[in-house]
């Protein structure tokens, strides 16, 4: 397949893409209409057909997003936002089909990124997807009289299009294998609560999955914050804009936001009742998830990379460290210095317990669940987004490959993270035994790769009666629930 041109037929028209290295792979294609005029802020609807061969060779242009984090740059002069690519070994066979859901805290992503090349994983057996949906106000703001979760409503369109077309690319549309990381974690696990996604996957891979689910009101609220009236009549990028001014303040707004201030956190899915009926955590304990296998886990050094970040690495105070404890943590645990303890108490509340929880909450809905932790120290620890450019086999392109710091060990490591994974997307079992609640065992991934106890345990027992409830919108006066 290499050096050619590649004709496929799906259900809208025919599509031309690249052999590549052995691989077929087709970039670009659209999975909904463009999300513009009469439908901006709408659900996704149907892409229109088209006639004749349409080039699917090029990425499609990233959904509008936020400055502020200088992913605008990467914004084409294009509204085809609503785009997916597809890498393929086999055309003729029948191959488990592994769905990315990239993360970016619902601000910003794009699926064109090269950590999420789809080759070596492709290479391995699998038919790869991955596709941009709306982030930021145009997929998570809340607006009256729109949708909520629109971002998750254009993940939906996408698995429905591969139900209906991965077939044309040798993929098996009823063994269709979700993952995703960070936000792309927390994605999963919404879908995992949606009914309308409910029969579109039948496995799942949540990876650092976040906590951070929003009341309604609090939703509103952060919408309202931008200040402009008659948001279907302001142009995108002028939208992200006045996004990135909120961001700019959001200390100012920590009296009626509470947590979601502090942590900087401007966009998650919200708990509407409708499209979103409830958090995962008590979806999944209600039995929503019970059909689908789950392999869920988290990084050990999630909040690392934020320190590095934020500029507090080796400045923490021992009055920081109390008043993270004091603010997120629902007891004082933990011990050691105070940039170890501020460090754990944010990585347990923003990814790691999130992550345990999901897995017990499956577990007590009648689901398997396959429980991970990846403890191998890259160049900052075992931190946040390390295991990405570990499952994608990427190690040396794209911004996470720097985590991997060009350490040797990494491909070993890679390999074994890539074949658990596709191992489950093909037959269920990643390679170690499911999670219950008297053994809690755990697959650690490490330089020596071991299956243990939950080694978290001082966390665990902290924040075992800890619900991860959607953050609610706060009364200035009162810090009393609105």
């Amino acid at each position: 397949m290499d050096a050619e041109t590649i004709a496929v037929r799906v259900a809208a028209g025919e599509l031309r893409g690249t052999g590549e290295a052995g691989l077929g792979v087709f970039r670009g294609i659209p999975f909904a209409r463009p999300p513009v005029g009469e439908l901006r802020f709408a659900a996704p609807r149907p892409v229109a057909s088209w006639e004749g061969a349409r080039d699917a060779m090029q990425f499609g242009p990233p959904p509008p997003q936020a400055g502020f984090f200088g992913m605008d740059a990467l914004v084409r002069a294009s509204d085809d936002w609503l785009t997916l690519n597809v890498w393929t070994p086999d055309f003729g066979a029948r191959l488990p089909v592994m769905v990315w859901i990239q993360g970016g805290g619902y601000g910003i992503g794009v699926s064109s990124l090269p950590e999420y090349d789809g080759a070596c994983l492709a290479r391995d057996g699998v038919v790869v997807v991955t596709f941009n949906y709306r982030v930021g106000v145009e997929g998570f703001g809340q607006i009256d009289g729109m949708p909520a979760n629109r971002g998750l409503l254009d993940q939906v369109a996408a698995l429905e299009w591969v139900r209906d077309n991965i077939h044309a690319f040798g993929g098996d549309p009823d063994q269709v294998t979700i993952f995703g990381e960070s936000a792309g974690g927390g994605s999963v696990a919404a879908l995992m609560a949606m009914p309308r996604a409910a029969g579109l996957f039948h496995r799942a891979i949540a990876q650092s999955v976040p906590g951070t689910f929003f009341h309604p009101a609090l939703a509103s609220d952060i919408t309202a914050a931008l200040g402009l009236p008659n948001l279907s009549e302001v142009e995108p990028r002028k939208l992200a804009e006045a996004a990135d001014a909120v961001m700019a303040r959001i200390g100012e707004c920590t009296p009626r936001w509470g947590l979601a201030a502090q942590r900087a956190i401007l966009f998650a899915p919200v708990v509407d009742g409708d499209i979103l009926p409830a958090t995962p955590w008590q979806a999944l304990a209600d039995g929503a998830g019970r059909d689908v296998d789950l392999v869920v886990g988290h990084t050990r050094d999630e909040h690392r990379l934020f320190m590095v970040i934020e500029g507090l690495l080796g400045t923490v105070t021992p009055e920081q460290a109390a008043n993270a404890m004091e603010t997120f943590a629902p007891q004082p645990y933990g011990h050691g210095e105070p940039e170890q303890l501020y460090e754990l108490v944010h990585s347990d509340w923003l990814f790691r317990m999130p992550s345990l929880h999901l897995a017990e909450s499956q577990i007590i809905g009648g689901g398997r669940a396959h429980l991970y932790e990846l403890t191998w120290p890259g160049a900052l620890g075992a931190c946040h987004g390390l295991d990405v450019p570990l499952v994608f086999g990427n190690l040396a392109v794209g911004g996470p490959a720097m985590l991997i710091g060009g350490k040797p060990e990494a491909a070993e490591l890679s390999a074994r993270m890539r074949e658990a994974w596709i191992g489950f997307a093909t037959t269920g079992d990643p390679g170690w035994p499911t999670y219950d609640a008297e053994r809690r065992l755990t697959q650690v991934f490490d330089s020596t790769s071991i299956v243990t106890p939950y080694p978290e345990d001082d966390s665990r027992q902290a924040w075992r009666d800890h619900r991860f409830d959607p953050l609610p919108l706060l009364d200035p006066t009162t810090r009393v629930v609105r």
